[in-house]
Formats: C-alpha cells, sequence, structure tokens
C-alpha cells in the first residue's frame, strides 16, 4: 500500500509558520515531504523558520511577509506561492493574536483587531487559496482553534468568540467545498508552551499548577505534538475526513487530576 501520510510533491502554506504551534506544524508536514511556505508578518523570524526547516527536511521552503489582516497582503503572498510552484495543496490558518482582560474592559478597537486577525483572516486566506484548490480538485485545509473554541474562559473573551467562529467556519466551508474534493477540519490545541502561555502564566499566577493537575498527561503540549495530526489531515489518509475537530489538549477538555502523576 502506498504511504498514506505521504506529503512528497505538496505544497503547505502555514500562516504564523515561523514559531509555535505554527513552526511545529511546519515541521511536521516538511518531515512528511512537503514543501513549505510560511506567511508571516516578522520577516527576520520568518527567515530564520523557513532556513531551520530547510536544514531539517531537505524541502523547498518560502517565507513571505504577509499579513492576514489585509486582503490584499494575502492576495499577493498566494499569487506568489502560485508563481513559484504552481499548486497549493494545504493551507494552515494558525496566526493569531490575544489579549486578556475582563469583557468590560475591551474597546472595540481591540475586538476588530483580534477578530481581523484570528477569523477574518483565516476565512480570507481560505477564500484567496479555494480557487486554485477547486481547479485541481483537490485541497486540505486545517483550521486551528483553541479549547476556548469549546468553553469560555473570562478573561479571553474576544480570543473565545473567534476561536469558537473557527469551528463554525471549519462545518461551512467543508459543507460547501466537499464537491471541490476539498476536505476543511480544525485541530483544537490546549495548553500549549508558546510565547503566548509563557505571558499568560506571568499573568495569572497558579496557572501552571492547574495544567498540571487538570491535563491527564500530567505536562504542557510543546509544538512538535501537533505533527501528526497535521500530517494526517494533510495527507491522503484524512481523505474522507471534514468537518471534523481534532483535540490536542493531552485529554484536558476531559480531564481530572485522578490520572495525574503526582495523584495517590
Amino acid at each position: 500500500m502506498t504511504n498514506l501520510f505521504d506529503l512528497t510533491g505538496k505544497v503547505a502554506i502555514v500562516t504564523g509558520g515561523n514559531g509555535g504551534i505554527g513552526k511545529g506544524i511546519a515541521d511536521g508536514l516538511a518531515s512528511a515531504g512537503s514543501d513549505i511556505v510560511i506567511f508571516a508578518r516578522n520577516e527576520k523570524k520568518t527567515a530564520g523558520a523557513a532556513d531551520d526547516i530547510k536544514k531539517k527536511y531537505g524541502v523547498k521552503v518560502l517565507g513571505l511577509q504577509v499579513d492576514v489582516a489585509k486582503e490584499e497582503s494575502i492576495q499577493n503572498g498566494v499569487k506568489q506561492v502560485l508563481d513559484e510552484f504552481g499548486q497549493i495543496n494545504t493551507l494552515v490558518n494558525n496566526a493569531g493574536v490575544n489579549i486578556r482582560k475582563m469583557p468590560e474592559e475591551y474597546t472595540v478597537e481591540e475586538w476588530d483587531w483580534i477578530m481581523s486577525i484570528n477569523l477574518r483572516g483565516a476565512f480570507l486566506c481560505a477564500k484567496t487559496v479555494y480557487p486554485a484548490m477547486k481547479k485541481a480538485r483537490s485541497g486540505k485545509i486545517i483550521n486551528i482553534g483553541s479549547m476556548t473554541s469549546l468553553y469560555g474562559l473570562a478573561r479571553v473573551m474576544c480570543y473565545g468568540a473567534s476561536k469558537a467562529g473557527i469551528v463554525q467556519m471549519t462545518y461551512t466551508l467543508a459543507l460547501a467545498w466537499a464537491k471541490d474534493n476539498i476536505q476543511v477540519n480544525a485541530i483544537l490545541p490546549g495548553w500549549i508552551e508558546t510565547p503566548l502561555t509563557i505571558s499568560a502564566r506571568k499573568d495569572f499566577p497558579g496557572l501552571d499548577d492547574y495544567v498540571l493537575d487538570r491535563v491527564p498527561a500530567g505536562r504542557w503540549g510543546i509544538p512538535d505534538d501537533f505533527a501528526g495530526a497535521a500530517v494526517f489531515l494533510a495527507s491522503k489518509a484524512s481523505d474522507f475526513v471534514t468537518a471534523e475537530y481534532i483535540k490536542v489538549d493531552g485529554g484536558f477538555a476531559q480531564g481530572t487530576n485522578t490520572v495525574h502523576p503526582s495523584a495517590p
């Protein structure tokens, strides 16, 4: 049987792929043979991530300065990808931002900024790659949600609303584009070691203990934990999987401290 997880010859765009979960996903896809395109705003950081992926996996990597809050920037980036590679097989909508406040403290400008990147940006990226995927009669779109896609946290109302929207958008795009043989799914991360969560631990004393007590796996996740789920959703192995989400959270959503290594 042909390797269902082989991505050799494929091209994947990963937004926010220069660090954190996005870099973990880009590494995973590259390890399966996919060429990688990173869409991100920080040009220097993107160049470093691109060089690292090239050295480790020997695939082609293109780093582009793209702001997913701006439709023209996305359109220019997608055009460059098609000019360079002639195809787009996978889109990973990972770029995201957050501001932690109580709901009554948010400004309209903060709400709009978070939504413009986390939800509107993901929609615009999907919309922009759709014609190429439709023409090829094949495509994989992977949207990155959050545990807040499923339930609330008091100080992340805007972020949570955007990530709940990601799940609903995943369902809708999957149904709308199934006729074009495009599968649209989501990955919902739990508590993961990233710059965003490092700052969260500074803002909320006791968060580390809470996570370790709640997660049955007994640890925080790391970006590398997303490689397998991403390869599955980008590969032929998931050709009959669409409108789904996969939780990569170490069991957090169903967790108790009863199976934690420190439990009696």
